[in-house]
């Protein structure tokens, strides 16, 4: 099911009981997050604020915070079914025989995605008003943040020199009515649209979507190749086209359902500002640091517009579930570029780049450092700090067997290895901003192959006939 666009996503949530009204009138400031929090943590519902202190525009938060709404949102039961539609999709370019690959034209068409699609009328410009951040119920989430933030941007950008589009999430403090921060790391395509233009000198037009229908916010924070663009990717999940239509004072598309649209520039010759702190996803406060000055122009709205927004902390919280998405959907193209991989945890407490597990098919010595090092080559997966690789036996997914496996089948000096490299800018241990250490653990069996000559015990288990007849006389013990 392809929802039109959030309004649509949260009605579909209040009819099933998953979104709750808030009438009383609440703060921006700090209250909302407390809220928020305290509902989060109880993996309860979405909530509409309706009556925001300053603001004539309702607030939605906790919208994608529970798995249950995280895939409810990208029109599946489970996460799992699209990884199953990518697995097809790999498996189609991976056909041998000819006779294969035309066979499965119907589904590579139903697959490829579908290209955004221009209109010239949208919601998303029903009013067109000068910029006012001041009108709209921006958060400031945690007691030391730097101030007012935007929390769920849709940042769209372009390659000045090959004209790709593309769209990130990155958080935007809030100056004063008119500027903000534009918060984008150095390893982000955001950024490095960014650099072009600093180099050629010229002012970079940027586009900010506040809202639209949830694949698209979700595809906004998928780790993409280059090349392909975001809302292409969202075409794909929501199996039906985005429409987009152009801005009213830049040369850049939005979606055109989106709540809100906030239009401007940033100029590279003027001087970088002070953002931060701010509270972030780790759990901790990123640090203030210098970021480029986002200018408004123009904001355009719906007539009955809702303001979205999320806050992040210590997990489980509302983007720990768009996390599980990326690592759900994209195992299958895991597995073709590692084909030993049969499963991947990040665990919600890694706070997507500190820790991920991985259980493989072992057949040869030195295999788990391969994956290990492998997996360190893949895009964002450079910024992973612990990878832990287990036997194919053991479920990723089932923390306590796993660090069971890791606390009893580990040798320090054989099974850790400690390298340098690129680090996420919010990781707060390492001595130097961006780089530092990182470790692999092999915590998979061992032989004679890898060294180990005393003979490994095997695992304890009852024998199955015995677990049969026990299941079998259950109620007869009467221990229920």
């Amino acid at each position: 099911m392809a929802f039109k666009d959030l309004q649509d996503f949260a009605a579909h949530l209040e009819n099933r009981g998953l979104l709750k009204r808030v009438t009383p009138e609440v703060d921006p400031e700090l209250e909302i997050t407390e809220i928020t929090d305290r509902i989060s943590k109880k993996y309860g519902p979405a909530l509409l604020f309706e009556n925001v202190k300053g603001s004539e525009f309702p607030l939605i938060i906790n919208t994608f915070g529970t798995y249950e709404r995280m895939s409810m949102s990208l029109g599946v039961e489970k996460l799992d079914d699209i990884a199953e539609d990518v697995s097809a999709m790999v498996d189609i370019f991976s056909a041998k025989k000819l006779m294969d690959k035309l066979k499965s034209i119907p589904m590579l068409t139903q697959l490829a995605g579908f290209p955004p699609k221009k209109v010239k009328k949208a919601p998303c410009q029903e009013v067109v008003s000068e910029p006012d951040l001041g009108k709209l119920p921006i958060l400031k989430c945690w007691p030391l943040d730097g101030g007012k933030f935007i929390t769920l941007p849709l940042v769209f950008t372009k390659d000045p020199e090959t004209g790709e589009r593309n769209c990130g999430m990155y958080r935007l403090q809030v100056f004063d009515e008119k500027t903000t921060g534009m918060h984008w790391h150095m390893h982000k395509d955001g950024a490095s649209n960014f650099s072009r233009h600093k180099r050629r000198g010229d002012r970079m037009e940027v586009a900010v979507a506040l809202g639209g229908d949830p694949a698209t916010i979700y595809a906004s924070t998928a780790p993409l190749p280059k090349n392909l663009y975001e809302l292409v990717f969202a075409g794909f999940l929501r199996k039906a086209p985005v429409e987009e239509v152009k801005c009213k004072t830049v040369d850049l598309y939005v979606p055109a359902h989106a709540e809100f649209i906030l239009e401007g520039y940033i100029d590279p010759q003027e001087e970088t500002r002070i953002e931060g702190p701010f509270g972030d996803h780790t759990g901790y406060y990123s640090l203030a640091d210098h970021y480029p000055v986002f200018h408004l122009t123009c904001i355009t709205h719906k007539k009955n517009a809702v303001y979205p927004a999320t806050i992040v902390g210590k997990p489980p919280m509302e983007d720990c579930y768009l996390a599980k998405a990326t690592e759900r959907i994209f195992l299958p193209l895991l597995k073709m570029i590692i084909p030993e991989v049969l499963d991947i945890n990040l665990p919600l407490e890694g706070v997507f780049h500190s820790c991920a597990i991985v259980s493989i098919k072992k057949t040869y010595p030195g295999q788990a450092r391969k994956v290990i090092n492998a997996l360190w080559g893949l895009g964002q997966m450079m910024f992973t700090k612990m990878i832990i690789v287990v036997d194919e036996k053991v479920d990723p997914q089932d923390l306590s067997t796993v660090m069971w496996k890791v606390f009893n089948n580990v040798d320090p000096k054989r099974d850790l290895m400690i390298i340098d490299g690129p680090l996420d800018a919010l990781d707060h241990a390492s001595p130097l901003p961006n780089f530092g250490a990182k470790m692999g653990i092999d915590a998979t069996v061992k032989g004679p192959s890898e060294g180990h000559f005393r003979e490994w015990p095997e695992d304890i288990e009852m024998d199955e006939s015995v677990k049969e007849l026990v299941s079998r006389k259950w109620e007869e013990y009467g221990l229920e």
